[in-house]
């Protein structure tokens, strides 16, 4: 059985066990945070979450464990069968990775952790996402899923990479990221009634 560590706090953690009941894997979570203790480097060479176990195998990264996962369980596929296709799904997935919810994310320590964030670092996060913006606008398509018609890991990533995008934009500007973007709107709607998500996001409310 796959063991899932990390918290259920992390967007990335959320997305990781959202592909795992997407597909229809048995899986066992490991409450760790994320941490610089050796034993948890050893599962996460960076300290991070998530991170999986199999057959005492361990692998982080988002993007790791979902090409993993897309390998060990090809139904339902989350990525399409032509190459070029499955490369452009990949492409909007590290725009989506790289440039909106990274970037978003140097706003965190101030919205979560109460430690001021420079007037420099703000106006420097606001330029570099619209760049982003303008880039995952590019490549999204939105008919009616991210990629197109085919659920995707690329809807699977809007939704966990714009749910902490949105809210640090919001904290730290009082703006709506999205605002003008409704193809996005539209696929976070989607998503939000997917039923792997649902689970996801039930389960993280409970606790």
């Amino acid at each position: 059985m796959i063991k899932l560590y990390g918290l259920r706090m992390s967007n990335y953690y959320s997305l990781t066990k959202a592909l795992l009941i997407e597909k229809g894997l048995d899986f066992e979570e490991v409450k760790r945070p994320p941490s610089q203790e050796e034993d948890f480097l050893m599962r996460s060479p960076m300290g991070k979450m998530p991170a999986i176990e199999v057959n005492g195998v361990y692998l982080s990264e988002s993007i790791a464990i979902a090409s993993y996962l897309e390998r060990l369980q090809p139904q339902p596929a989350l990525l399409p069968g032509d190459a070029m296709q499955a490369a452009k799904v990949m492409e909007l997935v590290c725009r989506l990775k790289l440039n909106v919810e990274l970037v978003a994310r140097r706003l965190l320590p101030e919205v979560l952790f109460k430690q001021p964030v420079s007037e420099e670092t703000k106006v420097a996060v606001k330029a570099d996402l619209a760049k982003g913006m303008m880039a995952v606008d590019r490549l999204f398509v939105g008919a009616p899923y991210a990629a197109g018609e085919q659920l995707t890991l690329a809807d699977f990533y809007t939704f966990y990479c714009f749910g902490l995008a949105t809210g640090m934009v919001n904290a730290i500007y009082g703006e709506d990221l999205l605002d003008g973007y409704a193809n996005i709107q539209n696929v976070l709607a989607i998503m939000a009634e997917q039923p792997s998500v649902q689970r996801v996001e039930t389960e993280k409310s409970a606790k």
